[in-house]
């Protein structure tokens, strides 16, 4: 059965679903109407969410990824009202940066340089 979902960073490395919290379980809301989703985007939008996309995808590969990741599915029946909560988490999984590994950094030395420094090194043998 196709479904639609809330994606957020959608097509990127950076991408997330929506989820609810509840408790220690996390909810993946699959939509059964496109309107009701795209309805429910507007209204996280309205909470200062970044703007999510709606995505169509076969509901047991949404159950497969939960299963995965231990979520639950829930399904939101065509014309059911759901609004989303008012407190939202102050920091989202998909917007944690991960820090880069440090670079080693290399000075830049003119050859010219390079070239004098040798000579006297080759010097001392």
């Amino acid at each position: 059965m196709r479904v639609f979902v809330l994606l957020f960073n959608a097509g990127t490395e950076n991408e997330g679903i929506h989820t609810i919290q509840m408790g220690a379980i996390n909810k993946v809301l699959m939509f059964e109407s496109e309107d009701d989703a795209t309805r429910y985007a507007l209204l996280l939008e309205a909470q200062d969410f970044p703007t999510p996309t709606v995505e169509k995808i076969d509901s047991e590969e949404v159950a497969e990824f939960c299963r995965g990741a231990g979520y639950q599915a829930e399904m939101i029946e065509a014309g059911m009202l759901v609004i989303p909560p008012e407190s939202n988490a102050s920091e989202l999984d998909w917007q944690k940066e991960e820090v880069p590994p440090a670079e080693e950094e290399f000075s830049e030395i003119p050859d010219a340089e390079l070239d004098s420094i040798r000579r006297r090194l080759e010097g001392l043998l």
